[in-house]
């Protein structure tokens, strides 16, 4: 019964994310917290409060053979922030998937992964599906193609995009969240090839004129020769949350100054810098960071600018990626929509010579996390997000242990 490869009918399931939805605006305001709650009204639109229990919503194919392959749909933390689409809300995407994707389902061939994309996951006349639908019903979709062919998602993703089947893992990168200090040390002690995130969206923790993230930057270096191993040297991976243009101001050549004073702090190592500012508008952080860029080239600097806010979707990353208006592009899954686009950006990022960093965010769930993995090692990007959650633990299990399990199957076929 393997050969047949229609949907026989729709399974929904309401779930929960790996973390919180969080309301970036207010946040940026400066609230209080109260224990692990933020203080105060939400600024932003579709947020009941400042951080609200992240919430999925995991889709059930049931292919003509009685197998059911699910996906999740789910929400980034910061919805509707830096141009993404509002936060997660699990009715009005039930409501959607029920009325207007169930009836394409039913019946659709899903043997071929793009071709059921295409089909399935088309914008109607009136308006664009939702992303986290597109996300996680692709994600199902991946792993009808995979069942039906007997293979790995990752190799269903070779196969149709024409790519050699991998056989080189993909550094993982792993967020700490607000427990740093403690958050630190557990990546050091596992040696993440990537990290710590910092969580850096604060004045508080960004300080006047930046003295409070250097410091914490200069501790991260030392706290590395203190309890790593030692041939351990890692990427340190910073996300400021624009707080470099909100404190020091959005000339171009004050950023690529500060940035750059920020990997002297940390000389010798590799310096990621993610989001230093916030231009508003896709097209204007494209011709800034485009000049953030040049001018720590010039310099023959060590640090990396990754853009994240103002580059979701795929339209973005290509504007980004042709500009060179960063060093890395974060592609954040839920944001770009079908995994086939996250294919397809990263393609792009490496065709245009810049870095792919196949993200996400901490509100996944551990069956999108494990698909990540097989989308980063076929693609052979050049980092991968560890999540959900902001544990550490859990991410690096989830996604270091699928990849392990990916290219040791993957190994083993090659022997036969």
């Amino acid at each position: 019964m393997r050969n047949s490869t229609t949907i026989k009918d729709v399974i929904l399931a309401p779930g929960g994310g790996g973390f919180f939805y969080d309301d970036q605006a207010a946040i940026r305001e400066g609230v209080d917290h109260n224990g692990f709650l933020y203080v105060g009204a939400p600024r932003t639109s579709g947020f009941a409060a400042i951080r609200m229990p992240a919430a999925s919503l995991s889709i059930g194919l049931v292919l003509a053979d009685e197998t059911v392959v699910w996906g999740d749909m789910m929400g980034v933390q910061y919805g509707g922030a830096g141009g993404r689409e509002a936060v997660f809300d699990i009715d009005h995407i039930r409501a959607i998937t029920e009325n207007a994707l169930v009836p394409r389902l039913v019946g659709a061939d899903v043997a071929k992964f793009l071709v059921a994309c295409d089909e399935i996951l088309c914008d109607g006349n009136a308006s664009r599906l939702p992303l986290p639908i597109k996300y996680g019903l692709s994600q199902a979709l991946l792993c009808a193609a995979a069942h039906y062919h007997g293979m790995t998602p990752s190799e269903v993703v070779c196969l149709e995009f024409n790519l050699p089947l991998p056989e080189r893992s993909i550094p993982l990168y792993a967020q700490s969240g607000d427990a740093r200090e403690l958050n630190v040390d557990k990546m050091i002690l596992k040696s993440v090839d990537v990290l710590p995130h910092g969580l850096i969206n604060s004045r508080e923790k960004f300080g006047r004129n930046g003295g409070a993230f250097r410091q914490f930057v200069k501790w991260v270096v030392k706290r590395i020769s203190e309890i790593g191993a030692p041939d351990y040297h890692p990427t340190l991976h910073f996300d400021v949350y624009g707080w470099i243009g909100m404190e020091i101001g959005l000339e171009p050549g004050k950023i690529a100054e500060f940035i750059a004073r920020v990997a002297d702090d940390a000389s010798g190592y590799r310096i990621h810098i993610e989001c230093p500012a916030d231009y508003g508008s896709t097209d204007r952080q494209v011709e800034k960071y485009s000049e953030i860029v040049r001018m720590l080239d010039q310099r023959g600097s060590n640090a990396r600018v990754v853009v994240d806010e103002q580059c979701n979707t795929l339209a973005d990353i290509e504007k980004f990626a042709k500009a060179k208006a960063a060093h890395l592009v974060q592609i954040k899954m839920p944001d770009v929509g079908s995994i086939a686009d996250s294919v397809r950006a990263v393609l792009m990022c490496k065709k245009g010579g810049v870095g792919a960093y196949l993200g996400g965010s901490c509100t996944e769930t551990d069956l999108s996390a494990r698909i990540s993995a097989h989308v980063a090692v076929a693609t052979q990007a050049d980092m991968i997000l560890a999540k959900p959650g902001m544990g550490v633990d859990e991410g690096l299990s989830i996604v270091g242990n699928e990849q392990n399990r990916l290219l040791s199957l993957l190994s083993y076929r090659r022997r036969r």
